[in-house]
């Protein structure tokens, strides 16, 4: 799949567009016949409702797609400088003091070399010892063949990293029939991590007869690396595994770890990208770095009964560790729901979501996630939401914010849990519950929550609501049921209007439940139970735009819950 990189975090690229496609292979998608400047030239003849405040993209044409260097963030993405779809791949580059606000650079890595002149495609960076960088990409040759190759910046005293050097003994790791490896299965090196026994190790994306692998490889110099006879970890049936990261989590403290950090203390996260569903699934478990191996823990699986990071519209995430504040850093790309005639309309495709802390939930079972706290900085004009009850039926408008381009965060508390409609074991999965139990559909305790992006008269909103169910077998137990439903997001009948679903971890006995929103025009991304499940929309209304965009706390439900929260108008940041 194209692949996207960040320094100290990565991501992959992959294109959903559906039409005029070469396929090189199930992710990888070529436009060839749009593949022109001139095709994304209308963005700047018209005006551009849906384009984002304060989620990074470029000026224009499609991306996928951080290192921190001397107290500067890099961001390295993938981009096509030639048109709104997949295709002519290189690194572009952007710097931030912030992780809000962005700089561009010329592209970093680009096509140049036999190893690489089909595409510079995702991979990872490192900061080895004394604080040298170093990325590893994936290069395609002539042949369409997948190898892993190194770049180092080519003037350390610059703080911006604005050149990089590939080194002659590229490529580092190459598929061949003597390691078993398929030349078309093989991207995405991970950030390296260095051993107790002073041997760097990386893991590299693969597949073998649908089988999942992260290919484990070894160096004692960081530029002589030998294949491991096993993977560090696989999975049968669940096909070509992109975009691998691979890191340690405290036990005990919420701060971040760096990546080659280990010990009694320490849990280890390895999240995979599918590209046969185009969904990520992470596991929590345990690092054995004398047998090098990675085993889950009981329960946590690669497959749709497993944990992910967002159970909407994210692919090809990647963390990094952010020394100069020691924590670790996620980010994700965020692909289209319009069609690609719209995609050139509008002159762009893809973009970033907000950066997010992570941390280990106290649990030990997930993860938990949170916009970084530099967001905030962009928050103006706040408006405190009253502390009402809202009556089964019922709609409160949230005004005097800016509603196209918000922060909300709402709580909800419920005075009769026991009213709760009795869960079905049978519902495993909450995406088909949620579509089946949309917004319109009552219940007894939700749907509750906001209509966001939401014109006059509620002809177009986005819902994102909670549903509470009680156990079948113990009524101090209950099931919540978080949803994002975009079935009446737009008028526009070409957009993808799919409708998603979490469960939320949450003890509702000593917990309060909490929903937080971040609204961009195009974009919603929501934080269910303070972090433990995220759901990111990506919407094209046509009539809730710029100021005709209404925001609103509902309670479609039959029993009374009464809210309490803040909203706050974002500024627009500054990017590129």
């Amino acid at each position: 799949m194209a692949m996207m990189i960040t320094s100290l975090w990565e991501f992959c690229v992959l294109s959903l567009l559906l039409s005029y496609v070469v396929e090189l292979e199930a992710s990888h998608h070529v436009y060839s016949n749009i593949q022109t400047s001139e095709l994304t030239s209308t963005h700047h003849q018209t005006k551009e409702p849906y384009r984002t405040g304060y989620h990074f993209q470029p000026p224009k044409n499609w991306i996928n797609g951080p290192l921190v260097y001397k107290k500067i963030y890099h961001l390295f993405y993938q981009y096509n400088p030639n048109g709104v779809v997949w295709g002519n791949i290189v690194w572009a580059h952007s710097t931030s003091t912030d992780l809000i606000n962005w700089t561009p650079h010329d592209d970093a890595i680009y096509p140049s070399q036999s190893f690489d002149i089909n595409g510079c495609w995702s991979g990872s960076a490192t900061i080895l010892p004394g604080g040298k960088p170093a990325i590893f990409y994936t290069g395609i040759n002539p042949q369409n063949e997948q190898a892993q190759n190194l770049a180092f910046p080519k003037n350390l005293s610059d703080p911006f990293l604005k050149e990089w050097v590939k080194i002659p003994q590229n490529p580092l790791m190459k598929a061949t029939r003597a390691n078993h490896i398929n030349a078309t299965s093989f991207r995405d090196p991970t950030t390296a991590w260095l051993g107790s026994d002073n041997r760097w190790r990386l893991i590299v994306g693969s597949q073998k007869d649908q089988t999942g692998l992260a290919i484990l490889y070894r160096s004692k110099d960081f530029l002589n690396w030998t294949k491991a006879n096993h993977p560090l970890h696989s999975a049968k049936k669940t096909g070509m595994w992109e975009c691998p990261d691979f890191f340690p989590v405290s036990k005990n403290s919420p701060v971040g770890l760096d990546t080659s950090k280990n010990g009694p203390d320490v849990k280890h996260v390895l999240k995979v990208s599918l590209s046969k569903s185009f969904k990520e699934y992470y596991t929590i478990g345990t690092y054995n770095l004398k047998k090098d191996i990675y085993i889950p823990d009981k329960g946590s699986v690669e497959s749709d009964t497993g944990l992910r990071y967002d159970y909407g519209k994210f692919y090809a995430s990647k963390t990094f560790f952010d020394s100069a504040k020691n924590r670790r850093i996620l980010w994700g790309w965020i692909n289209e729901s319009s069609s690609v005639d719209d995609d050139i309309k509008k002159g762009w495709s893809g973009l970033q979501a907000v950066p997010r802390t992570l941390v280990l939930d106290k649990s030990g079972k997930q993860l938990v996630q949170w916009p970084v706290v530099e967001l905030e900085k962009l928050r103006i004009k706040q408006v405190k939401l009253p502390n009402i009850v809202l009556k089964g039926g019922s709609l409160h408008e949230v005004l005097g914010v800016t509603s196209a381009q918000a922060d909300v965060e709402i709580t909800f508390a419920i005075s009769d849990l026991k009213k709760a409609e009795v869960f079905d074991p049978s519902w495993t999965d909450p995406q088909i519950l949620c579509s089946k139990k949309g917004a319109s559909v009552k219940g007894d305790l939700g749907p509750f929550g906001l209509l966001v992006l939401a014109s006059k008269g509620l002809k177009e909103n986005t819902a994102l609501f909670y549903r509470i169910f009680k156990s079948q077998n113990n009524n101090n137990k209950y099931v919540v049921l978080m949803c994002s439903d975009q079935s009446r997001s737009s008028l526009n009948q070409d957009n993808d209007k799919t409708t998603y679903g979490a469960f939320v971890n949450v003890d509702l006995l000593h917990e309060k439940l909490s929903l937080r929103s971040l609204i961009d025009h195009s974009i919603v991304e929501s934080f269910g139970g303070e972090g433990k499940a995220c759901i990111t929309a990506r919407v094209y209304p046509t009539l809730a735009v710029d100021g005709d965009t209404h925001l609103y706390v509902f309670n479609y439900g039959n029993e009374s819950v009464k809210i309490a929260g803040n909203a706050w108008s974002l500024k627009t940041a500054k990017i590129n």
